[in-house]
């Protein structure tokens, strides 16, 4: 055999080898239900490049194909995944309910998992469940309200009736306003959020609460947490920011704090407003107007609401660890006097949401990006990344000055423009959304927070900045960009909201479902004191940057990390918080 042919021959023999070795096209999708109303993706990985104009079919449970449409273009993401090719299914147009899967190629070709298309699918499917993990977050264990009867204050000999609240994830019983309070530039809201959104579900979707049987159970978790905040407003007008366990399994450790790096604690346990203090009297305001009793009185929610505001107008940088106010606290000190304006109609309360809100406006940078501060520090939040928009939306529900809602307005689309636009920037097949930060001095886009950041250690996975950023794009969107149909927005910013819902449910390149008991992959159970741990319906923090790369460029996920792999595996109470506030956008009542 001449050289020539055993070279032909080596040739065909190498191509039918890398083509019988090339692995199957993987589906990376939503583990749990499409909602018949709103943009629906299926993201397709494949080693080799698709020919151009491939097609998908959509077929149901008996077998027959409902909808075919194109494959986008293909996209690639190295630093995620080197050499591979992404592509997108859309059959957003698509609203038959029914079962379905994804069929790529001819006869059987490759298929995905099946998957369910229903009218208001997520909200009817989870909502049920993310009240019941809330309700088994509750610190109602005898042991914790014996404890919690009589928490002393860090420093003192002196005690006080903290019971109530939720531990705030399932590997800590701690409960807090906000934590990282030290570090200024990244409060997370976190106990009176999670009230202030259970109230928004009720007030925005009552019908579909009563539909699932759960209202009532929503009011009372609401309520449970508005008594909680109720017992953390001192007699001397502030809320008490930390009931702090030390992570020790003795109650009597427990201390009223504020909370340093390292669990280090001090006497410092004064809330300001974007310590939980604002969206603590935005909640007690909001909750008032259900005219619903709990441990205490409808009326006594909104009294104490207005002792708190008014506190906090006068001692706020007193409580802000650097002495200076910055976004956080002009979007939570928004919220409160928002809610307060509202169940008043007080010009008081007015005045101060106008300034906020002319606060916020002012923060916006030529770029399309938040200034967090009084120089050119880009907002970014780990957590609240939407909130700023989430709180122009609330206060435009009872603004009506022409100006003044122009204004909010335009501050409202300039943010979404650059949420879409710093998001599409670079090929990006799951939609996930890209943020701008500083960074060594220099600003840049990425997909993850920074790990080297203000506060010396903190960095996690940010699903509940993807709830956040999904809700302000949907309630936000259809103030400025309204369309009728669908979920009541363009098309971009339907695809965008559901691109980060999808992902916290599965579609990811990890294909874990971080909504725990949902989807085909969840992360492992994590046990916590006195009887807590991980709950159905609860959601873990996530995906994030390399953990070696302190840009928070690069991706990782870690099942275990010798303890640290609570930056990915542990459900923390604002991610189901930010979620519901989501899916309640999705099936909002007109």
């Amino acid at each position: 055999m001449s050289l020539f042919n055993r070279q032909i021959i080596l040739s065909i023999f190498f191509t039918l080898l890398c083509y019988l070795c090339k692995a199957d096209p993987v589906f990376y999708m939503n583990q749990v239900a499409y909602d018949a109303r709103g943009a629906k993706t299926i993201v397709v990985r494949n080693d080799a490049k698709f020919a151009a104009n491939t097609t998908f079919k959509l077929q149901n449970a008996a077998g027959k194909i409902t909808f075919t449409g194109k494959l986008s273009k293909h996209l690639q993401v190295d630093e995620w995944a080197k050499g591979a090719y992404f592509y997108q299914a859309d059959f957003s147009g698509f609203k038959t309910e029914g079962k379905y899967r994804i069929v790529i190629g001819k006869n059987k070709g490759a298929v995905s998992d099946w998957f369910e298309i229903k009218d208001n699918a997520l909200a009817i499917v989870t909502i049920p469940s993310v009240l019941s993990y809330y309700n088994r977050q509750r610190a109602n264990t005898p042991t914790e309200l014996q404890a919690d009867a009589a928490v002393q204050l860090y420093g003192s000999d002196k005690t006080v009736d903290l019971r109530g609240g939720w531990c705030d994830a399932s590997g800590d019983v701690s409960k807090y306003f906000s934590h990282l309070a030290y570090a200024n530039f990244v409060s997370p809201q976190q106990i009176p959020l999670v009230t202030w959104s259970m109230v928004n579900t009720v007030q925005t979707a009552p019908g579909l609460l009563n539909k699932l049987n759960v209202y009532d159970g929503m009011v009372n978790e609401a309520l449970w947490g508005a008594d909680y905040m109720m017992r953390a407003l001192s007699k001397d007008d502030y809320f008490y920011m930390i009931v702090f366990s030390y992570f020790n399994k003795d109650p009597k450790a427990r201390r009223v704090v504020g909370l340093k790096a390292n669990s280090v604690t001090t006497d410092e346990y004064q809330a300001a407003f974007r310590e939980g203090g604002g969206m603590a009297i935005a909640s007690l305001a909001r909750i008032f107007q259900l005219k619903k009793d709990g441990d205490f009185k409808s009326a006594e929610y909104l009294a104490a609401a207005k002792r708190a505001f008014a506190h906090l107008l006068i001692n706020n940088t007193k409580y802000d660890d650097d002495g200076k106010e910055n976004i956080i606290d002009d979007y939570c000190a928004l919220m409160a006097a928002t809610e307060l304006w509202i169940a008043t109609d007080s010009t008081l309360y007015r005045d101060e949401a106008r300034k906020r809100a002319e606060n916020l406006n002012k923060r916006m940078s030529p770029a399309g990006y938040f200034i967090a501060d009084d120089g050119d520090r880009p907002f970014w939040h780990a957590a609240d990344a939407g909130m700023p928009v989430v709180a122009l939306c609330r206060y435009l529900d009872k603004e009506k000055d022409g100006n003044e809602r122009t204004a909010a307005l335009s501050t409202i689309k300039k943010a979404l423009d650059y949420n879409l636009k710093v998001t599409a920037n670079v090929d990006n097949p799951f939609g996930y959304a890209r943020q701008s930060f500083k960074f060594r001095g220099t600003v840049k886009d990425g997909f993850f927070i920074p790990h080297e950041n203000e506060t010396g250690w903190w960095w996690q996975g940010e699903n509940a900045r993807l709830g956040s950023l999904a809700t302000a794009a949907l309630i936000g969107g259809r103030l400025v960009y309204p369309e009728k149909g669908g979920w009541g927005v363009k098309k971009e910013l339907a695809e965008y909201a559901s691109h980060q819902i999808a992902w916290i449910l599965g579609c990811n390149p990890y294909q874990m479902c971080f909504m725990y008991q949902f989807g085909k992959s969840n992360v492992p159970y994590m046990s916590s004191n006195f009887g807590h741990g991980s709950g159905k319906g609860g959601i873990s923090n996530g995906i994030t940057g390399k953990k070696e790369n302190p840009d928070g460029s690069g991706i990782d996920f870690k099942m275990k990390d010798n303890g640290n792999e609570w930056r990915w595996t542990e459900q923390w109470l604002p991610h189901a918080a930010w979620y519901l506030q989501a899916v309640t956008a999705m099936a909002a009542e007109k």
